[in-house]
């Protein structure tokens, strides 16, 4: 089983080389084409699965069942739900920019898809291999808000674009003690490529050399991915469905399934950064490694769920006060205290 992907990926390579008149190029670009659909894939029907879930945590905070009539323990509500919304009209308001209106939606899985390209899941597990993965990761992963201020903004409705602009103020609030955070990772490994992060907590893991820095990315994960209790973009009460409020059908339900593939990303950008990778804990090497990339990746989504039926929202001058106030002087004091840490580490021949 560990060696499942990597066997596969082979036996393509050995399939299309059986061929004789096709290039060498051309037979790596189909495997690149095949990885890249393979992630898209796994990207939909994780959040197809995510949705259940969270269902089913809802349900257990609350005292509650939750699905359980479609398929076995309502395994199936979540596919039920995508027909129903296949079958529904999409109607374009009529002052909307139709282009940039049903753009948004068909757009707002690049990122997940183009971040997952590249993210090792578990040993020698990475369609792309980049030596500024964590460079990249964060420049992709912020584009979710260009694609959310499209759709509110093309809706051409005042609760869409203000839904929109809190997207934009809260990304830029948060971005930076995200990035700020990930820095003292990078100085301790000294390497912006995934697979070196992952190797250097091999025998530590970095969330106990960087606690802080763990907690200050988690929440500002937690808030660019606009869940509880960060979710003001959405707030029902003052803004309706925020970006989505005129979106209906299956153009909701990429937004929808993007904020659970959103989800997926800072939990597996998490899980790389400050919990091993795919490295097993305590010597467990029997069980595969994105096995164990998996379930780290869960445990953190979990928590991220929990969030939702636990703390209230918060209002929106409370949302920036905290990362300006709070989590941007947090991350610079990490930094400085990082720094020294490692000068003293140096000095002592450690």
């Amino acid at each position: 089983m560990e060696n499942l992907f990597v066997g596969t990926t082979d036996w393509l390579r050995s399939l299309l080389g059986g061929i004789g008149f096709l290039p060498t190029e051309i037979a790596e670009s189909i495997v690149l084409v095949v990885k890249l659909v393979a992630v898209l894939v796994f990207i939909l029907v994780n959040a197809l699965w995510l949705v259940y879930m969270e269902r089913k945590v809802a349900a257990f905070m609350q005292a509650r069942i939750g699905p359980n009539r479609v398929g076995p323990w309502g395994l199936l509500q979540t596919t039920a739900d995508i027909g129903k919304l296949i079958s529904k009209e999409i109607i374009i308001p009529k002052k909307a920019d139709k282009v940039v209106f049903l753009l948004a939606p068909v757009l707002i899985f690049m990122p997940p898809l183009m971040v997952f390209a590249v993210l090792p899941i578990g040993k020698n597990m990475a369609a792309l291999d980049l030596n500024i993965g964590v460079f990249y990761l964060l420049a992709i992963a912020s584009l979710s808000t260009l694609f959310f201020f499209m759709g509110g903004w093309a809706s051409n409705n005042k609760y869409s674009l203000l839904g929109a602009m809190r997207t934009v103020a809260q990304m830029v609030s948060y971005e930076l003690p995200l990035v700020l955070s990930l820095l003292g990772v990078i100085m301790i490994v000294g390497s912006l490529n995934l697979s070196d992060i992952i190797a250097a907590q091999e025998h530590t893991w970095l969330i106990f050399t960087q606690p802080i820095a763990f907690l200050i990315f988690f929440i500002a994960a937690v808030a660019e991915t606009n869940r509880c209790p960060f979710d003001l973009v959405e707030g029902e009460s003052e803004i309706i469905n925020g970006p989505y409020t005129e979106y209906g059908g299956m153009g909701f339900a990429m937004f929808f399934l993007a904020e659970y593939a959103n989800i997926m990303v800072v939990c597996a950008m998490a899980t790389i950064m400050f919990l091993g990778g795919w490295h097993a804990p305590f010597g467990l090497t029997f069980i595969p490694s994105w096995v164990w990339f998996f379930i780290k990746m869960y445990v953190l989504i979990f928590i991220v769920m929990q969030f939702r039926w636990t703390y209230p929202r918060i209002r929106v001058d409370q949302l920036m006060g905290f990362g300006w106030k709070v989590l941007v002087p947090l991350s610079l004091a990490n930094i400085f205290v990082t720094g020294i840490g490692m000068y003293i580490y140096r000095a002592i021949g450690w």
